[in-house]
């Protein structure tokens, strides 16, 4: 019986783990393509007025 209880409670912290992993994996493409362009927008800005 106590067996089965630890069981149940290590798949659930394994599957709430790999949904946080997996989420962060979104989050940070999502960032990296944030970033990306913000940098692009600075350089367009950068050759339009340059001189």
């Amino acid at each position: 019986m106590y067996k089965r209880g630890v069981s149940a409670g290590l798949s659930l912290f394994a599957i709430i783990g790999v949904m946080a992993l997996l989420s962060a994996c979104h989050t940070t493409a999502g960032a990296g393509r944030d970033i990306s362009q913000t940098g692009k927008a600075i350089t367009n800005s950068a050759n339009a007025n340059t001189p």
